[in-house]
């Protein structure tokens, strides 16, 4: 089965069960400051789960892509990859665990669906601990499926296979249960397909069994039933949500039998054209067959979203460069002297695009930035690399210890335009270590990303929907609406991104904004928040939106209805963020900087007092 294949099963299930099917959302979230990209397919669904209203239902199925920056040294093993596509499927306080358990079974073993065998699955659920009992109603919707094909599904309530027919493992909470602090959260059920069936039942805990790779995670199912407050206090929750995950690539690899997840079709062209390219066997070289191509993917779905990343310093930018100069540089280590990037790039657009269009849309941009950040790198790499050299025998000779300073490692990046971690991987190889901790001092002095910022994972915890969150969110509806008055019709949107301090709002204009212009861009906005508008939300079909000439930012991402958020006369815009109910609850809108973000693109950063 091809990933085409079962992302189309996936859907097409799922819609067969009353579920309507969304597009992707952007890689790059909106509302949420905590990440750089989107991690989970529910990400972009935070604010449904917490209670706002989706124009497309309580039932709800997608296949999202999704970035995740802090496995990037781990890509090359037998399942890290950095970009991948998560399948999921939501209830909206509709169904809960019956029929998210028994669709769960259907859909993995019935054989007008996956037709996997039942007697290579297996199950885990939430243990139990002082705040949540163990999950008993999920064992028992478990055995009743196994049942359904006469097995027999016994329960280990400590995690270990201690006979042949223990089917369903109860784990900790760090392993089967879902949430942060406070707010929503609730146990997980995840299953695992034995990839080793002849090696039959051995007394291992459960741990174990998915480090040495027998048992291999195909889908988590989440049941999120209780508020948390922030004494720990768990609620039950009136309207009850499910959340589950499927990871495409991965399924895909156990659906064709095979041990690792580069073993599919999707990644065999890739390193086909690597091979090509550097004329070795990927047999011979896999690990760094698999980081090119892994890594050259990663960069041209950044490239090729909606938002519009470039390489740079900061930010996005920061993991994009990142993974670009380090697929070079494996990618020279398997010996191809050419600029070679963006012709790996042309073949996952190629790939891809019929599913994800903006690929083909932006292929000239794509192809374009890889090259340039390519050829930039190129005149890097080979003065970095001797400037490690003369830093290694520097030391031999002075006796020093075999430590790289910060300050000598963040020389490295400013010059030499060397990630950290390329400095730490290129160190190691000559024996040196890096104090990593110095390293983070310069960098915070020079006001660049830290590498901690840089590399927080997304664990599945809902994004701030507090009350300055959602005015802020609603200010850059006015801010959009006064630039294009004060500058023309020509702005759009590029990209928002909001913290509970402020606004960031990118937007198309080649020039810089004079004084005069800011200020007639603040005093429109606090003149509509005087007015005290009232803000007014709209479920339409997409079309009706767009024969009135609502805006939306991306126009092949909606589904058939949308919500439509009106502030008076003044703005009409597609939008399924937090609002207020009228501008006179913003406060005062203040324009703190106004910048250049990339070519074509400004960006401004504003307050509310």
């Amino acid at each position: 089965m091809t990933t085409k294949e079962l992302r189309q099963k996936y859907l097409d299930f799922f819609k067969s069960k009353g579920h309507e099917i969304i597009p992707s959302a952007s890689l790059i979230p909106e509302n949420d400051a905590t990440v750089l990209f989107t991690m989970a397919g529910m990400h972009p669904l935070v604010p449904f789960l917490m209670g706002e209203k989706h124009a497309s239902g309580t039932r709800l199925v997608d296949s999202q892509k999704c970035i995740r920056t802090g496995d990037i040294e781990d890509v090359g093993d037998n399942r890290h990859l950095t970009f991948f596509e998560m399948l999921g499927n939501w209830s909206l306080g509709d169904y809960f665990k019956k029929e998210a358990i028994e669709w769960s079974w259907e859909f993995l073993t019935s054989k007008d669906w996956l037709g996997l065998d039942p007697k290579r699955i297996y199950i885990t659920v939430f243990q139990g601990d002082d705040s949540a009992p163990l999950d008993e109603e999920s064992v028992k919707l478990w055995q009743e499926q196994f049942a359904k094909v006469n097995i027999t599904a016994e329960l280990d309530k400590e995690g270990k296979w201690t006979s042949e027919n223990v089917r369903i493992f109860a784990l900790p909470a760090e392993d089967n249960w879902w949430g942060l602090n406070i707010g929503p959260c609730g146990p997980c059920s995840e299953m695992f397909y034995d990839t080793r069936p002849e090696e039959g039942f051995t007394e291992l805990t459960f741990d174990e069994l998915v480090d040495n790779g027998k048992f291999f995670e195909v889908w988590n199912d989440v049941f999120m039933e209780f508020d948390k407050d922030a004494a720990g206090k768990l609620t039950p929750l009136e309207k009850k949500n499910v959340d589950t995950g499927m990871g495409l690539e991965r399924t895909v690899a156990v659906l064709n039998g095979e041990k690792e997840v580069f073993d599919i079709e999707e990644f065999a062209v890739l390193f086909e054209k690597i091979s090509e390219l550097c004329d070795k066997k990927y047999e011979d070289n896999k690990s760094a067959f698999r980081i090119v191509a892994d890594h050259v993917r990663a960069a041209a779905f950044i490239l090729g979203d909606e938002k519009g990343v470039q390489p740079s310093n900061v930010d996005q930018g920061y993991i994009l460069r990142r993974l670009i100069r380090r697929a070079v540089r494996y990618g020279k280590q398997l010996g191809i002297e050419e600029v070679f990037t963006s012709k790996i790039a042309e073949v996952v657009i190629k790939q891809m695009a019929d599913v994800y269009p903006e690929l083909k849309n932006n292929k000239d941009f794509i192809i374009n930035q890889l090259v340039l950040e390519e050829e930039k790198f190129a005149h890097t790499l080979e003065n970095g690399l001797k400037q490690l050299g003369k830093l290694q025998e520097s030391k031999k000779e002075k006796k020093q210890e075999s430590k790289i300073t910060g300050e000598e490692a963040f020389d490295l990046f400013s010059t030499y335009g060397f990630p950290l971690e390329m400095t730490k991987e290129l160190a190691g190889e000559q024996g040196l270590t890096v104090d990593e901790v110095e390293f983070e001092k310069e960098f915070v002095k020079h006001q660049e990303l830290s590498r901690a910022g840089a590399e927080q994972k997304f664990k599945g915890g809902l994004a701030d929907q507090g009350e300055s969150t959602t005015k802020l969110h609603t200010a850059t509806h006015l801010l959009q609406a006064a630039l294009q008055q004060v500058l023309g019709e020509h702005i759009k949107q590029k990209g928002s991104n909001i913290t509970p301090d402020r606004l960031r709002f990118d937007f198309t204009h080649e020039e810089k904004m004079t004084d005069e212009q800011k200020k007639q861009v603040e005093d429109l906005v606090n003149d509509w928040i005087k007015q005290d508008l009232q803000i007014v939300c709209e479920e339409i079909p997409y079309m009706d939106a767009k024969e009135r000439g609502v805006v939306g930012l991306f126009e092949d991402k909606y589904g058939d209805v949308v919500k439509v958020f009106s502030i008076g006369d003044v703005s009409a815009e597609m939008c399924g963020g937090p609002h207020v109910e009228q501008t006179g609850d913003l406060g005062h809108f203040k324009i703190r900087k106004e910048e250049s973000s990339s070519a074509g693109v400004r960006r401004i950063k504003a307050i509310l007092e």
